[in-house]
């Protein structure tokens, strides 16, 4: 038996309510109430209803696709901020496209291209290292106002973002290895020309100050959020005369570099030196000692960042009247065995 067209009419007739707010909980779901949306989602799951695309894009003159710009693929912190944005895109029919910024740069294609080839409708992009020529393209073009920013944001930008609230989770840091005891606290950070290397960097040195702890500069250790960087610190570290009793990671990553080498040169971790981490990514919990951090709600992110990018893209969004302002998720600190009382 050839089974039917499910037709757009009979996805409102199984969630009671009109042709015309099927349509609009496929275009424009924000205007929706949480229920309805809900209920109309459920109807064209379980009808098997699907959007002709084709039709629709030329309809509307949209690609029906949105581009994420990821620094580094192979870094699992991105994950969750990437099923987030996932989730609330495919709410809207659209498709997700993801690309590498470390490939990107090598391929020849600029990205501005994308929007002018038409393959998509907005950007989200993770990584706020972008050249300015790139930033200039967009603005020269009539793109800004379809791309947002998460995570990481560019300084002198205007394009919105959707980023943590990365100074109060270095506070949150300092303040948990202060409150156990220690005074002595080193600073693993990330890359010098990144933001949450900056922003994060300076939350700590506020509560130093504010703690009234001592500042050294040979307790502030450049990383740069890699495994790597955390071995080489701990390397650092180890030849010290004297030795810091806390270490406060920029990164996990950075953390499970440091614990690791620590460790092998048989200094224990909390018992010698307590370390705290900054992300919460899945490993920290399972890590040997399980790791103390700062966890960011990264599936919000990238579910916020979504719905920003949506109201701009979307057919009478706001495009250029997008919030120039940072959209502040926060973050908390996860007490677990990596850092203990001195």
């Amino acid at each position: 038996m050839v089974q039917k067209n499910v037709r757009i009419q009979d996805v409102a007739q199984a969630a009671g309510v009109s042709t015309a707010t099927v349509s609009r909980a496929l275009s424009n779901p924000e205007l929706l109430t949480e229920k309805t949306r809900e209920s109309v989602f459920a109807a064209i799951r379980s009808t098997g209803y699907r959007v002709n695309r084709t039709a629709r894009n030329l309809r509307t003159r949209q690609a029906g696709a949105v581009l994420v710009l990821v620094p580094n693929l192979g870094n699992p912190f991105f994950s969750r901020i990437l099923a987030g944005i996932s989730e609330r895109i495919g709410d809207c029919d659209y498709s997700v496209l993801i690309a590498d910024t470390k490939v990107q740069t090598t391929s020849g294609k600029k990205l501005v291209d994308y929007f002018l080839d038409a393959q998509i409708d907005g950007m989200i992009c993770l990584d706020g290292s972008l050249p300015d020529e790139d930033l200039q393209q967009f603005e020269d073009n009539g793109v800004s106002g379809k791309i947002v920013f998460a995570c990481e944001w560019v300084h002198h930008s205007k394009l919105p973002s959707v980023r943590s609230d990365n100074g109060e989770g270095a506070r949150l840091a300092v303040r948990h290895l202060y409150d156990l005891g220690h005074r002595k606290i080193a600073h693993i950070t990330g890359p010098e020309d990144n933001v949450l290397t900056h922003a994060r960097r300076e939350g700590m040195l506020q509560e130093r100050a504010r703690l009234g702890l001592p500042v050294r500069d040979d307790w502030i250790i450049r990383g740069d959020f890699s495994l790597e960087s955390g071995r080489m610190a701990a390397q650092r570290i180890l030849a010290m005369e004297e030795r810091p009793t806390a270490v406060f990671c920029a990164s996990d990553q950075v953390a499970f570099g440091l614990m690791s080498t620590l460790t092998a040169h048989g200094v224990r971790v909390p018992e010698d030196i307590s370390v705290v981490g900054f992300d919460d990514i899945e490993l920290s919990e399972y890590y040997v000692p399980a790791l103390t951090t700062i966890r960011q709600d990264r599936h919000a992110l990238g579910i916020k960042a979504a719905s920003l990018l949506l109201d701009c893209i979307a057919p009478g969004g706001a495009g250029q009247q997008a919030p120039s302002s940072a959209v502040t998720v926060g973050v908390e600190l996860v007490v677990r065995s990596s850092a203990a009382a001195l």
